[in-house]
């Protein structure tokens, strides 16, 4: 049966321990604002051991973003094999410094790759020149990159305006080219470049296409020496045409010229599972046909996979630094609080002698405590908040500040204030209340 006595008596008791707490609360206030510059050291503990968890996940977080997203430019679901002199060649290319190295990929290469290995959907071939590129007087060293029209699509690499040569241009090795928005800026400061021409050596070229600037990172040199910062596509027919398989480098009175059929070879994968199956198939080929080791295979996916499992070690290693400050605040919280109690004990005995209970000393020093890492928490929170944007305008670095990381950041600060306060607190409770009163 449905007790009215007992409900109201509930409802007594909660109003009544509501009172206390307000109570509690003003006098926790009053107390700390009488040393407020105590308090005020106390609390920079807390906001900066918060503002460096909130910082340091945030540039951990752009960090590991950069690099996964450049990795994704390469295509997940790519495999690439890039041609690599062999490590006998580089040791003695002084001593043969007059002779043709032979060495790298060729079309046969190309031909297996997409001819017997299953799951092999294209296959995109380039040949990559360094050259200067002109126009009129101004010029930039380039990568110029030999290919077919399927490359910026198996690349994630997009057009800024006009369009990509086609099929028809590239088995006509006509003299067209795509360039690079860097090289465009560079070459044609003040004007567009589409429909103008560039000079290559004594041959000129057509512009059809500007590509997107490229996003760069210095994170992981593997990936941001992916891509050149001077880029410029031609058909791959033409630069069969214009610069042939053998590539000259003259140095300080002697040559080196190079023998490589192709620099670069592009397989996308139908499926992505299948990607690192069909990866050991194409190294199982080429070893087979190559004697030298002068090819190299990235697989993307593998490269994405452990830039998570770096950022997950990065974002374990950077929490724990900026917990050890949170840490270091709690201890400042503790170490002022006990301070209080010993300063406040003649207080806490007037209070036990007029008949206040020991759970009341225990909730006033905790919400003294909770009060000043709370408030260490909600500014730490701020600044956590305003230092990664700081440091994306002065450094230029990409940070992401997550939900989950001011979260966190407070929730531990609050914990920080309970946990270390308990025990002053239950250390003011404890007292004698006669040895209390008897405190100078």
């Amino acid at each position: 049966m449905f007790d009215v006595k007992k409900l109201k008596f509930d409802k007594g008791e909660f109003y009544f321990a509501k009172q206390r707490l307000k109570r509690a609360v003003r006098l926790a206030i009053k107390t700390l604002w009488l040393h407020r510059l105590r308090s005020l050291l106390t609390v920079l503990g807390i906001v900066f051991g918060v503002c460096s968890v909130i910082a340091m996940l945030a540039i951990g977080e752009g960090a590991s973003s950069e690099a996964q997203d450049q990795i994704k430019n390469l295509g997940s679901q790519n495999i690439i094999i890039h041609s690599v002199k062999p490590p006998e060649e580089q040791k003695g290319s002084n001593a043969r410094q007059n002779y043709v190295l032979d060495y790298g990929l060729n079309y046969l290469d190309l031909a297996r790759i997409q001819i017997t290995i299953p799951g092999v959907d294209v296959v995109v071939p380039a040949r990559i020149i360094r050259d200067y590129v002109w126009n009129i007087t101004e010029r930039v060293d380039c990568e110029i990159f030999g290919t077919t029209t399927l490359y910026p699509i198996l690349r994630n690499q997009h057009l800024g305006q006009g369009r990509f040569f086609t099929e028809g241009e590239v088995e006509a090795g006509q003299n067209v080219c795509v360039i690079g928005a860097e090289m465009a800026d560079r070459l044609f400061p003040i004007e567009s470049p589409l429909g103008k021409d560039v000079r290559i050596g004594g041959d000129y070229y057509r512009v059809v296409g500007v590509m997107d600037p490229i996003v760069r990172s210095a994170t992981s040199e593997e990936i941001s020496t992916a891509i050149p910062v001077h880029r410029m596509f031609i058909p791959i027919e033409t630069a069969k045409i214009h610069f042939g398989e053998v590539l000259m480098k003259r140095r300080s009175g002697s040559f080196e010229a190079e023998k490589v059929a192709l620099h670069e070879i592009t397989a996308k994968v139908g499926n992505p599972a299948d990607v690192l199956k069909v990866s050991l198939a194409i190294k199982t080929v080429l070893e087979k046909f190559h004697a030298k080791k002068d090819y190299e295979i990235v697989v993307p996916l593998e490269l994405l996979r452990r830039a998570e499992r770096t950022k997950q070690i990065f974002n374990i290693v950077l929490g724990s630094i900026a917990g050890i400050s949170l840490l270091v605040g709690g201890i400042g919280i503790m170490n002022i609080m006990l301070a209080n109690v010993t300063e406040r004990t003649r207080e806490i005995g007037i209070r036990r002698a007029l008949g206040a209970k020991r759970r009341d000393i225990i909730t006033q020093f905790l919400v003294e405590a909770v009060i000043l890492s709370g408030t260490g928490g909600v500014l730490g929170v701020i600044l956590g908040i305003l230092v990664p944007f700081l440091v994306s305008y002065l450094a230029g670095m990409k940070t992401i500040i997550t939900l989950w990381s001011p979260l966190i950041a407070f929730t531990i600060s609050a914990a920080v204030g309970v946990i270390f306060g308990m025990y002053p607190a239950r250390r003011a409770a404890e007292m004698d209340p006669v040895e209390a009163l008897r405190h100078d």
